[in-house]
């Protein structure tokens, strides 16, 4: 069951199977009647996320977005909003729920203050790799999302990877044991304040704008995200040791506004679901290759130090956090973790 998180290097190819979601046949939900004369109405959507435009989830996934369907003359213009143009995830994601931004790029986490069993699968070390991610989603998907849909009157389309999530600190982690005496910035979300816990972190939240700063003054000794998040952000500038610890698949998903949906024909929409599904294999790839240049970068400047994934006990953080997780965990969300863990 404890198999090691597959290295940078050992992702392969995205999984071609299209996440199989409620709208997939028919683009409707309980919320949601397709259009029925298929004419295609002047619509422009906002579509908004944290990323900036340095990283790959935009130039590889929003910026792509917008002009595969912009290309098609379907009525459609895609305006975009990168680097928290409209508001933190919480914010955005309750403006999409409302129908103000059409189209957003959400992790787990953040959405589950609507949905909280979705908040499990951003659970440490839940997933193995992006592989074993896809592969679950797209066996699993269509029965979880369909719940999510109708929980939240918004639609989740398919994920985007972001990126395993690592340390970068002022010193490395090659052991459960060396995050002690460390503040560790993760998000202030109850999943991620939940990781830290399970990997033994001691846990300080700070919003995404702050944390630059906050890194500066010492106020956090670390922080966890993927690779090129964290040089996007240039937080590097500052934490100068990276520790492969690859505890969390970093996805985005891609959550459009069922109020939108309303208002689109189905040509619209099947073109809209068919680029979003068709981009997640392209961003994957970008990711890996994006994630490597970096991660080269890093390991030629002598100022820096990557501790590689084969220099950490992998296996004692997995145990901890599976172990802390199997008692965290209750009743309909311990079922969910543990038949994830159980297809790995």
């Amino acid at each position: 069951m404890h198999r090691k998180p597959s290295g940078w290097r050992r992702l392969t190819a995205a999984l071609a199977i299209a996440l199989p979601v409620v709208l997939a046949a028919g683009c409707a939900t309980a919320n949601n009647t397709p259009a029925g004369d298929g004419d295609n109405s002047q619509l422009t959507l906002k579509i908004g996320s944290s990323q900036p435009e340095t990283q790959p989830n935009f130039y590889c996934g929003m910026k792509l977005l917008k002009e595969r369907i912009e290309a098609q003359d379907l009525g459609l213009t895609l305006d975009l909003f990168p680097n928290s143009q409209l508001g933190p995830d919480a914010e955005r994601y309750a403006s999409v729920q409302a129908g103000d931004i059409d189209i957003d790029l959400q992790g787990g986490s953040a959405m589950s203050t609507a949905f909280p069993k979705i908040g499990v699968l951003d659970a440490a070390y839940a997933f193995n790799d992006i592989d074993h991610f896809f592969k679950w989603v797209d066996s699993n998907g269509q029965e979880f999302f369909a719940e999510f849909n109708a929980a939240t009157g918004t639609t989740i389309v398919d994920a985007w990877y972001f990126g395993m999530r690592t340390f970068t600190a002022t010193a490395p982690i090659r052991k459960p044991e060396d995050l002690a005496g460390l503040k560790i910035r993760f998000p202030n979300t109850p999943q991620f304040l939940a990781n830290a816990e399970a990997l033994g972190a001691s846990a300080v939240a700070i919003a995404l704008e702050e944390l630059y700063l906050a890194l500066q003054q010492g106020i956090a000794h670390g922080q966890e995200n993927p690779v090129v998040a964290t040089h996007a952000q240039k937080y590097d500038e500052v934490l100068k040791v990276a520790s492969l610890t690859n505890h969390q698949v970093g996805t985005h998903y891609v959550v459009v506004s069922n109020k939108t949906l309303d208002k689109m024909s189905q040509p619209q929409k099947d073109a809209l679901f068919k680029a979003i599904k068709d981009i997640r294999a392209e961003n994957r790839k970008c990711v890996d290759d994006e994630t490597e240049k970096v991660l080269d970068g890093w390991r030629g400047d002598s100022s820096h130090t990557v501790v590689e994934a084969d220099q950490i006990d992998l296996e004692a953080f997995i145990s901890k956090a599976e172990a802390y997780f199997n008692n965290h965990f209750k009743d309909a969300d311990l079922a969910l973790y543990q038949s994830i863990r159980a297809s790995a």
